[in-house]
């Protein structure tokens, strides 16, 4: 397997990548001519293929530091084996997965050498990726796919900016208008003066509630004079607790009387007075 031949797709690579760049800062020249004369929509378009061709770059990068890897492994990839070594599988796998979607011809005839060495089945598993043998970063870059409104009108700022050109990207729309944003519902509807259904029901199970209904008196009014004092005798004497009736019968009780002894003691007394 000769070494030119990895030399030389390193250069080409090298090459295709400073014509893709030339070619895109002459569009994004274009697309700041087009922001300046307000056609955003075809701004838009052109700079979806503006995004494209810079992951297209990005992947021809890559591609270029695989060969150089196996340039400078190249003791290992020249071993007779049907398998590749663990030091340069990943960037052989990777070049015979990617080569296809470039324009290199001599990238093309690298990746059929290798399969050739490898054989049949081996380049099968890798155009299959089994085992994901290829690397993360170049199936990223072939993942083909739209760019979403963020990434585009990131790219449609930048290159304002970088033009001089007064354009900023829209604000963000939200779903559900004005009222989704202050949330609530409204008292009324300003166009029509009603208000709404909901709040209509709402006032009537209000309305209809038992709380909302006036409590009657625990007693008739009353009407005249009699009624009044017939109600008053009816009522129960003040409550008083049991000690202070105690009290009460303790104090009015008479004292106890005295006892024989003492009686007779008094009278001694008084006779030795005498």
């Amino acid at each position: 397997m000769p070494t030119v031949l990895f030399r030389l797709s390193v250069q080409r690579l090298r090459t295709f990548q400073q014509k893709k760049e030339a070619q895109a800062k002459a569009t994004r020249r274009d697309i700041a001519t087009l922001l300046e004369r307000g056609k955003v929509e075809t701004a838009r378009v052109k700079v979806e293929s503006l995004i494209s061709e810079d992951i297209h770059v990005e992947l021809l990068e890559l591609l270029e530091l695989y060969c150089e890897t196996l340039l400078a492994r190249f003791g290992l990839l020249d071993q007779n084996t049907r398998e590749p070594d663990i030091g340069v599988k990943e960037g052989v796998c990777s070049v015979i997965h990617a080569a296809p979607r470039t324009e290199i011809k001599e990238l093309h005839i690298l990746r059929d050498i290798l399969m050739h060495k490898y054989g049949r089945d081996f380049a099968i598993g890798v155009m299959e990726n089994r085992d994901c043998c290829v690397s993360d970063r170049v199936m990223r870059k072939l993942d083909v796919s739209t760019p979403s409104i963020e990434l585009v009108d990131a790219y449609l700022h930048e290159i304002a900016k970088g033009y001089s050109v007064n354009w900023a990207p829209p604000p963000p729309k939200f779903e559900g208008g004005d009222d989704s944003l202050e949330g609530g519902v409204k008292e009324s509807d300003p166009d029509t003066g009603r208000k709404p259904a909901i709040v209509d029901e709402i006032e009537t199970q209000k309305a209809e509630s038992p709380d909302s209904q006036p409590q009657e008196a625990d007693h008739p009014p009353i009407k005249d004079d009699s009624q009044k004092s017939r109600l008053e005798q009816a009522k129960p004497p003040p409550y008083t607790s049991t000690s202070t009736k105690a009290a009460k019968a303790s104090s009015s009780s008479p004292e106890p009387p005295e006892n024989d002894f003492d009686a007779l003691s008094k009278r001694f007394a008084a006779l030795k007075k005498r």
